[in-house]
């Protein structure tokens, strides 16, 4: 790879723009591995081949919960970033 130092400004924003678009892949990667985990792990006690209806609701619920949870941490995560930046 070419030294940073010798890309252009244009050259340097779409490096930039391809690195955040890889680390918000990896970010959803992670949620969503993490909140299978947990849902899993919460509402099915007997694995087999399809899911009865308690599940389903089980696992419906607590995905929209851990959603929920991540967009509010999200959320006041990117605020103090925002905070700190201003000061």
């Amino acid at each position: 790879m070419d030294n940073v130092s010798t890309l252009s400004s244009a050259q340097k924003d779409e490096l930039m723009d391809q690195v955040k678009q890889q680390i918000a892949v990896a970010n959803a990667q992670e949620l969503l591995t993490k909140m299978t985990e947990k849902c899993f792990k919460k509402c099915i006690s007997k694995p087999g081949t399809s899911l009865d209806s308690s599940e389903q609701k089980c696992v419906a619920m607590c995905m929209d919960r851990y959603m929920d949870s991540w967009n509010l941490v999200s959320k006041a995560y990117g605020m103090r970033i925002q905070r700190e930046r201003n000061l």
